[in-house]
C-alpha cells in the first residue's frame, strides 16, 4: 500500500493529465452517443444505435492530441528536472571545493591540486612551493568589531592575495584568517621569495571597513616540493613550522622551513609535556626577587618569579616555559597557582612590604583576568593596596582593549599598577596618561650599562620623564651599592635586586631584617 502512495505522490502531475485526458474523451464519447440516440430518434432500429464513423474520428483525434500535450509536458518537466539536477550538482561540487565566504578554493580541492603536485615533479632545478599564512592581529578585530567586520577583512585580504600571485597559482582559505598557496614550477628561492613579499606589500595597506582602518599583517611559512617533502601532508606539516618561526616576529615576514626547525619543535612539544605534568604534580612555585630602597637598603616589595624547581635545582628559567606556558594557555592555570602562594607568603610579610606580579600579555585574553586576581588576594586575605601587578609596554601595545579592561578593575580595587620594561621602544606618553600608572620600572639593559655615559644619560633622561609625569620610577636590575650611587644621583629612589631568586623562606627571613643587614646583603 505504501510503494502505491509513494507512486501515486511521485507521479501525482501525470496522473493528473491522464485522469484529464481521459475524462475529456468519455465526455466527447458520451456526447457522440447521445447525439444519435436523440437525431435518429424513432427513425433506426435500437440495435443500429451506434457511435458513427465521424464521430469516433474525432473522438481518436480528441485523444492523440491529448496524449500529445501530455508528452510534450513531460518533455518540457524532465527537461527542466534535468537543468535543475544539473545546476544543484553544479552548486554541490562548488560548495564542496570553494570556500563559501571568500570564493577561494577549499582546503578539499587544495589538497588535491596540491596532491597532484606532489606526483608531479618540476623540472631540473625548479620547486613547486606551498606558502601558509596566518593574519595577525585579526582576532583582535573580530573581538572589537565583530563578525561582520571580520568577515569584510578576510573577503578584501582574499582579493590582494589573487592580485599577489601569478596566474595559475592556487589561493586557498583553509578556514579562519588561514590561507595557503601553491605556487609550481618557480625558478629557485628568488622566485619564492618575490611570492612572499609581493603578498606582504599588497596587505602592508590599511583595510577599511567603514570608517575604520584596520591593520593586518602575516605570517608565511615556506616549503618546497620535492626538495623539503615528498608528499602532500608533508609539505603542509613542514610549512607550519616555518610559518610558527615567522608568527614569532610578531610583524610581516616570512621564513623557509629549515631542517633544525623539526628538532626545535620536538624540544618544544616536550617541555610542554613536562610542563603540564609539573603543573598537575604542583612543581611551578613562586621565587622572589627584592625591590630595595636606594637611599635606606630597606626591602619595600618582592617580585613573584613562577619557578620550576626540581629537588632544589632550577628545571627550566622561566624564560624557557613561560613562552611555551602562553602559547599552550596553560599560562591562566600557572599564573593563577603562583599568585595564590605568593600572596599565602605576602601575608607573613611586614605590612609596608609590597607583593609584585607581572602580567604576560597571554593573560591579556582572559578578559576576567582582573577578577580573578582580586578573588584570589580577597581569598588569601591580601589588602589590594599591597599587591602590584607589573605590565610591559609591548603587551599593552600589542593588546591595548584587553590591558585597558584589566588594569581598570585592578586600579578601581586600589591595586597598584607599574609600567615594566620602560625605555625599550614602545614609550609613549599617551599609554602613562591613559593608564595612570603608579610606577615606571627601567629596563635592565639601560642600568646594567650605566658605566657608559650614553646609557647614564637615557637613564636619566627616562627619570627626569617619569617624575615629571608624578609616577614613581624604580631600576630593574640593581648590581649593588656601586651602581646605586649614580642611580641616586638620576633621582632614582629605588631598585629590583639583579641577585639570584630567594625562596619563600629566605624572602620572609629577608623581609623581618633590619634595613642595615637587607643593605649588606
Amino acid at each position: 500500500m505504501s510503494r502505491v502512495w509513494n507512486f501515486s505522490v511521485k507521479h501525482r502531475v501525470s496522473l493528473q493529465d491522464l485522469g484529464l485526458i481521459l475524462a475529456v474523451v468519455l465526455v466527447l464519447a458520451y456526447v457522440a452517443y447521445a447525439v444519435d440516440i436523440f437525431v435518429t430518434q424513432g427513425s433506426v432500429p435500437i440495435e443500429q444505435k451506434i457511435i458513427e464513423l465521424d464521430e469516433a474520428l474525432l473522438i481518436g483525434g480528441v485523444l492523440a492530441v491529448g496524449l500529445l500535450i501530455f508528452a510534450a509536458r513531460r518533455y518540457q518537466e524532465q527537461k527542466r528536472e534535468m537543468a535543475r539536477r544539473i545546476a544543484a550538482e553544479g552548486r554541490a561540487r562548488e560548495l564542496a571545493y570553494q570556500d563559501p565566504l571568500t570564493g577561494l578554493a577549499n582546503r578539499r580541492q587544495f589538497e588535491e591540486a596540491l596532491a597532484t603536485a606532489a606526483a608531479s615533479p618540476p623540472a631540473q632545478g625548479e620547486v613547486h612551493a606551498v606558502y601558509l599564512l596566518d593574519l595577525n592581529g585579526f582576532k583582535q578585530i573580530n573581538d572589537t568589531y565583530g563578525h561582520g567586520a571580520g568577515d569584510e577583512v578576510l573577503l578584501v585580504v582574499a582579493e590582494r592575495l589573487l592580485r599577489s600571485v601569478r596566474e595559475g597559482d592556487l589561493v586557498a582559505r583553509f578556514g579562519g584568517d588561514e590561507f595557503v598557496l601553491l605556487a609550481q614550477h618557480l625558478m629557485g628561492l628568488e622566485a619564492t621569495a618575490n611570492i612572499a613579499m609581493r603578498v606582504i606589500d599588497s596587505l602592508a595597506d590599511p583595510i577599511v571597513i567603514g570608517r575604520v582602518e584596520h591593520r593586518v599583517a602575516t605570517g608565511i611559512g615556506i616549503a618546497f616540493l620535492p626538495d623539503d617533502a615528498q608528499t602532500a601532508p608533508e609539505v603542509l606539516r613542514k610549512a607550519d613550522l616555518a610559518l610558527y618561526r615567522a608568527k614569532g616576529e610578531r610583524r610581516s615576514a616570512f621564513r623557509f622551513f629549515e631542517e633544525d626547525m623539526d628538532r626545535l619543535v620536538r624540544q618544544r612539544q616536550q617541555m610542554e609535556r613536562e610542563l603540564r605534568e609539573a603543573l598537575q604534580q604542583d612543581l611551578i612555585r613562586p621565587q622572589f626577587r627584592p625591590s630595595i630602597d636606594l637611599a635606606s637598603g630597606r626591602v619595600t616589595g618582592f617580585e613573584a618569579v613562577p619557578s620550576w624547581v626540581v629537588a632544589g635545582s632550577e628545571r627550566f628559567p622561566p624564560e624557557r616555559f613561560l613562552p611555551v606556558a602562553e602559547e599552550t594557555g596553560l599560562i591562566h592555570q600557572l599564573a593563577g597557582r603562583v599568585l595564590s602562594i605568593a600572596c599565602e607568603a605576602a601575608c607573613e610579610w611586614p605590612d609596608d612590604i609590597v607583593l609584585s606580579i607581572d602580567i604576560l600579555p597571554a593573560q591579556l585574553k582572559n578578559r576576567t583576568l582582573g577578577d580573578g586576581i582580586l578573588a584570589t588576594i580577597r581569598a588569601a586575605g591580601l589588602p589590594a593596596s599591597r599587591l602590584e601587578v607589573d605590565i610591559s609596554e609591548s603587551a599593552i601595545v600589542h593588546d591595548l582593549h584587553g590591558a585597558k579592561a584589566a588594569l581598570g578593575d585592578l586600579r578601581q580595587a586600589g591595586v597598584r599598577v607599574a609600567l615594566g620594561n620602560f625605555g625599550t621602544g614602545y614609550s609613549n606618553l599617551y599609554h602613562i596618561r591613559e593608564f595612570g600608572f603608579d610606577k615606571v620600572k627601567i629596563d635592565r639593559r639601560f642600568i646594567s650599562n650605566m658605566q657608559d655615559k650614553e646609557a647614564a644619560s637615557v637613564v636619566r633622561a627616562l627619570a627626569g620623564l617619569g617624575q615629571g609625569l608624578g609616577v614613581a620610577v624604580s631600576a630593574d636590575g640593581i648590581a649593588g651599592s656601586a651602581g646605586d650611587a649614580a642611580l641616586l644621583a638620576s633621582g632614582i629612589r629605588e631598585g629590583q635586586s639583579a641577585s639570584p631568586l630567594l625562596s619563600a623562606d629566605a624572602a620572609r627571613r629577608l623581609a623581618r631584617q633590619e634595613p642595615s643587614l637587607a643593605s649588606a646583603r
